[in-house]
Order: C-alpha cells, then sequence, then structure tokens
C-alpha cells in the first residue's frame, strides 16, 4: 500500500503544477493581447520613419552626422534583449545562442581583444553574461517593470552617446521579433552606425524614391529625426520581445499543462492497476484461508 499512497500523492503534486500552469497561460494571454497591440501600433510609424530617414540620409557625406559615419569595428557593443523570467520555452536560450553565434564568428577578433561589450536589457541575459565574465553595460532588468518609450530611451542615449564619445565602434542589437503566439523570429540588426543602402543603377528603390521639399534643412530634418529614429528602432526591439515573451510563456504553459494532463492519466491508471492488484491479491489471501479452515 506504500506504493498506492506515492502514486496518490504524485497524483496530487503533478494536479497542483497543472493549476499554476493553467493560470500562467492565462496570466500570459492577457499579457500578450496588450503586447501585441502596443507592437502593431508601433511598426507602421517606426516603418515610415525609417524609410524617410533612408530618403533623406543616402545623399549626405558622413560628416553631417556623428551616427552614420562609419568606422572600423575596434569596440563592439552587443544589445542582447531577452526577459527577466523564465518558463517561455527556448525564448532565452535562443537569443543568447544567437549572441554568442555573432560575438564568435562575426567578432571573434574583437572578443578575444576583450573589446565586445554586452547590454543586455532583461535578468536572463544579464546573468548569464556576468557569470561568464563579459563585459557587461549597466543594469536595465527594471525596463520591463515600467516598459515605455522615456524608459527605453534613456538606454538608447546611453548607447548613442557610447557611440558618439568612441566607446563603440558598432553597435548590434539581438532580439525576438513577433510574428504569432507560437512563432517568434530571432533577429540581428545593426543599430549603429545608422546603415545606409547603396544606391545601385537601376535599383527599384533609388527610382522610387520621394523628392521632398525641405523645410528648414535637408541636413536639420536628418539630424533631429537620426536621434528619434535610433531611440524608436530600439523601443521596437524591445516591444517586440516583450510580445515574443509572453506569446513563448503561453505557448509553453499550454504545453506543460497538456503534459500533466497526460501524466496524471498514466499515474491514475498506474493507481487503479495497483489498487486492483491488491484487492486481488486481499481476495485470494481469503479464499485460500476460508479454504484452509473447511479443509481442516
Amino acid at each position: 500500500m506504500a506504493n498506492l499512497k506515492e502514486v496518490r500523492n504524485r497524483i496530487v503534486s503533478i494536479s497542483s503544477t497543472q493549476q499554476i500552469t493553467k493560470a500562467m497561460k492565462m496570466v500570459s494571454a492577457a499579457k500578450l493581447k496588450r503586447a501585441t497591440n502596443a507592437i502593431v501600433q508601433l511598426r507602421p510609424y517606426a516603418n515610415k520613419l525609417k524609410d524617410i530617414l533612408t530618403n533623406l540620409s543616402t545623399s549626405l557625406e558622413d560628416s553631417t552626422s556623428p551616427f552614420i559615419q562609419e568606422r572600423e569595428p575596434v569596440r563592439v557593443l552587443v544589445v542582447v534583449v531577452s526577459s527577466n523570467r523564465g518558463l517561455a520555452g527556448a525564448f532565452n536560450a535562443n537569443v543568447i545562442k544567437t549572441a554568442n553565434s555573432l560575438i564568435a564568428g562575426k567578432y571573434a577578433t574583437q572578443n578575444q581583444n576583450q573589446n565586445v561589450s554586452i547590454l543586455a536589457i532583461g535578468k536572463k541575459g544579464k546573468d548569464f553574461y556576468e557569470r561568464r565574465k563579459y563585459k557587461t553595460i549597466g543594469n536595465h532588468t527594471e525596463i520591463f517593470s515600467d516598459l515605455s518609450f522615456e524608459n527605453v530611451s534613456t538606454v538608447t542615449q546611453t548607447i548613442m552617446d557610447g557611440f558618439v564619445n568612441g566607446d563603440y565602434d558598432r553597435v548590434d542589437v539581438i532580439y525576438n521579433q513577433f510574428k504569432n503566439a507560437g512563432m517568434q523570429i530571432l533577429v540581428t540588426e545593426q543599430l549603429l552606425p545608422l546603415p545606409r543602402p547603396a544606391a545601385k543603377a537601376g535599383d527599384a528603390a533609388a527610382e522610387s524614391r520621394v523628392d521632398y521639399i525641405l523645410e528648414p534643412s535637408q541636413e536639420e530634418i536628418v539630424n533631429s529625426l537620426i536621434p528619434k529614429s535610433i531611440k524608436t528602432q530600439l523601443y521596437k526591439a524591445v516591444l517586440d520581445s516583450w510580445a515574443s515573451e509572453h506569446g513563448a510563456r503561453m505557448t509553453a504553459m499550454d504545453k506543460a499543462t497538456e503534459n500533466a494532463g497526460d501524466l496524471i492519466k498514466s499515474l491514475k491508471l498506474s493507481y487503479n492497476q495497483a489498487r486492483q492488484a491488491a484487492i486481488t491479491t486481499e481476495l485470494t489471501e481469503i479464499v485460500s484461508g476460508a479454504a484452509a479452515l473447511s479443509n481442516g
């Protein structure tokens, strides 16, 4: 009967876990709705701002703005956008794996010279790189507690100041781009210097460029748009990651709830089989005892 008690305790324990995973799934579903609305509303604005800036900046000299100056990438900053909490499947592991591949591949020389810095937005990424003695910049785990454009802009301004001061020659950001609740796309983007597409003969994008009438001047407008665009792009990356996190956690908790249900069914079957076997053994003993008494 000790075995029956053990199985019964496991059923109770897994049932409690199933209730937790079901509740976490519902919480993530509610948060996902809000996060999805935020990123869907921002994307058209961010994309249009990027298009306008691309249209205007292709004809500018590098000296027009410090944020479009191409330099030899001796010192590199990698912005890794993860989450503060786990239980989201491979969400954080995939971001960190992609960042590690970028550092070991594209920036292998800079990494050997200890010229790669990490700015982790999210506790999971920060803890990972601090444990491995990487050069980490600041503590930005509070971003998701009060996610707003102003809070992300503060981080972006720190990055921009570091780039202008020569602390970094290249800034890349790695994050999960939200597609739907069941799919997140890992994206690596160059944040600084601001990438400018090279105009090619016969390029459809170049031919479709809009000839804007600019007041007061192209340079002044671009210089005001570039910082705003950089801040908007990082904010979009953080919003994408936030929505992706809740989508990944909702999917993971849904699967965990399903698995818990399957395990409970299996344990109940084992419990009933063990119980039936115990009852059969007891009946056999009673019948055998009664037969022995009658023969006696």
